[in-house]
């Protein structure tokens, strides 16, 4: 059975409400093990049972948490070499523009070797159905492209 592993950090509602609209979609698909922990609960061991990963950050001062930023530090050199390609998805609970955290995330997990394959989610400001629609679909496209070996 793939692995698919959430790390999120919040600090308030919204990033918490996107990553359970994550878990949701990624439950959907039966045949894949879906691990939510909060990043303080998450290490490299983790990462590297993982086939996938989603990883969720708010905003703080445009740039990631400091959560997310603790674990991708804590993770980064004993799983460097070691999770090349691994597909990941990113969102982002914004109250500016959040490009700020996605940029601080994509040029960490860049040097992972670690392989986007869908577009970060941002939710701006107020958490609306769309976004968390848009996030279900994120996690049920991950777990169902782990179940069919897209990924």
């Amino acid at each position: 059975m793939k692995n698919l592993l959430i790390v999120y950090h919040t600090g308030g509602v919204k990033t918490g409400n996107m990553a359970a609209a994550v878990e949701r979609g990624a439950r959907s698909e039966g045949s894949v093990n879906v691990i939510v922990k909060r990043c303080a609960d998450a290490g490299p061991e983790d990462v590297l049972a993982a086939d996938a990963l989603i990883l969720g950050t708010p905003e703080n001062f445009g740039y990631m948490s400091g959560m997310m930023k603790d674990f991708l530090e804590r993770v980064f050199y004993a799983c460097e070499g070691k999770v090349n390609g691994r597909p990941y998805a990113l969102f982002v609970g914004a109250g500016q523009d959040g490009s700020g955290a996605v940029n601080s995330v994509e040029r960490i997990v860049t040097g992972l070797r670690l392989r986007q394959v869908h577009a970060p989610i941002i939710g701006l400001k107020d958490l609306t159905k769309e976004i968390t629609d848009n996030c279900e679909q994120l996690g049920a496209a991950l777990a169902a492209g782990l179940a069919l070996g897209v990924f």
